[in-house]
């Protein structure tokens, strides 16, 4: 009866998202823009001459380019979680259109909370020595 020798790199975990690997939370940018419309301009500009470049370094996102003819330009990304930001794109340049689509690749599509006015600590477990009152004390707490 043969043995079967066990190898240090079978004992080994894979990994996970958030240990070794990372999984990029955007599927998917579409990019409206009008044919006609000066403020389309600078998109019709970035989309001729820059979105190749942007698609290669970006190999996991689908980019889409959709003509809207009458309304302004904008960018939208949809999301691993199923949702969508839309970023407006009239009266910028050319370098800040490509800065609101980079904009997009790196956010996670989460919904933004606000932090003013919101409690910054929120525990679901109590303290380990629990709520202290003046009134369980053997001697009253006076003043």
């Amino acid at each position: 009866m043969a043995t079967q020798q066990l190898w240090r790199a079978q004992l080994r975990s894979y990994p996970a998202n958030g240990h070794t690997a990372f999984i990029p939370q955007i599927r998917k940018v579409v990019l409206e823009f009008c044919q006609h419309y000066p403020s389309s301009s600078n998109a019709r500009t970035f989309i001729s001459n820059h979105l190749e470049r942007v698609a290669l370094e970006h190999p996991h996102v689908e980019f889409v380019v959709r003509q809207r003819n009458g309304h302004e330009p904008i960018a939208r990304g949809f999301y691993a979680n199923g949702r969508d930001k839309v970023v407006p794109l009239n009266k910028l340049q050319v370098t800040g259109i490509e800065r609101k689509v980079q904009l997009l690749m790196d956010s996670s599509g989460a919904k933004i909370k606000p932090l003013k006015g919101a409690r910054t600590v929120e525990s679901t477990t109590e303290s380990a020595r629990g709520i202290w009152s003046g009134l369980h004390v053997d001697t009253p707490f006076t003043i």
